[in-house]
């Protein structure tokens, strides 16, 4: 497996829909994970919050799951997750290469002149 969710099974219906929302997302794509249990496990529950970058942790420094790593690699939380999802670019929020024939986003930024716009099908077009 590649992709790690820690999850925790005894809290309450607002994380167990996110934690449902991420597995489903994966199951449908495909992608191994596993889930690990915070709740009964003091050792992932302790590797997740240390491994959790700072400027990801809440104001008291407890992350809440689900929690989405690629093995060592933080990916990032629900939040992160369900915009990844919305963008359609799930395989590299995971840090993934996408399958042959997978739908995949690219994004292009481009410095241009004034007077230059993009029109669809064509390539760039300088207008006046």
């Amino acid at each position: 497996f590649n992709d790690l969710i820690f999850i925790c099974r005894s809290h309450g219906y607002n994380i167990k829909k996110k934690q449902q929302d991420v597995v489903g997302f994966l199951e449908a794509l495909k992608i191994d994970y596993a889930q690990l249990d915070i709740a009964s496990n003091e050792d992932n529950r302790r590797w997740m919050r240390e491994n959790v970058p700072g400027e990801k942790k809440p104001t008291n420094g407890i992350p809440l799951p689900p929690q989405i790593f690629n093995e060592a690699m933080y990916c990032g939380d629900y939040e992160t997750f369900f915009e990844a999802k919305e963008d359609n670019t799930v395989y590299e929020f995971l840090g993934l290469t996408p399958p042959p024939g997978s739908k995949v986003v690219f994004f292009l930024f481009l410095f241009v002149s004034p007077g230059t716009r993009f029109l669809p099908g064509d390539p760039l077009k300088t207008v006046g």
